[in-house]
């Protein structure tokens, strides 16, 4: 895959509009879709809004999804130290802190605890509205191209 691919798009309409996502990842525009940006006063902040679709039977958040979301954010938050490089999770566990409805504002931010090599350590917050939600490590896997 070429250089292009890895490159995220610029959402130009909506409430995310400015943001940045992976429109080339199939799976996680339809889980989410999912959202980020970064700037140097406030670091990576990844986010979507809750909605139906995104709830199990209890009518809260499906963990998965919440999962699927720190997937997201763990390479979102660890974008600059993939250099151009393709990456695979290794490693994500989470501890779900809150219930998510529908209707709010799911946002994570968080910080790479250890890069510069081929292994990258994140550790990350997700909050719905402010509130902790879930709290998350990753290990990515830098890996060459296609």
């Amino acid at each position: 895959m070429s250089e292009a691919i890895l490159a995220p798009t610029i959402v130009s309409e909506g409430e995310f509009a400015g943001w940045k996502n992976w429109a080339h990842d199939a799976f996680e525009t339809r889980a989410g879709p999912f959202f980020y940006r970064h700037d140097d006063a406030e670091g990576t902040v990844c986010a979507f809004r809750a909605e139906p679709r995104h709830m199990n039977g209890g009518g809260f958040m499906h963990g998965g999804c919440m999962m699927t979301f720190a997937d997201f954010s763990l390479f979102s938050i660890a974008h600059r130290e993939m250099d151009g490089h393709w990456g695979v999770t290794v490693n994500l566990s989470g501890d779900f802190l809150a219930a998510i409805r529908a209707g709010q504002l799911v946002e994570a931010r968080g910080e790479v605890t250890r890069g510069g090599g081929k292994t990258i350590f994140v550790r990350g917050l997700v909050t719905a509205d402010g509130t902790p939600a879930l709290s998350f490590t990753g290990i990515i896997r830098k890996v060459s191209s296609r």
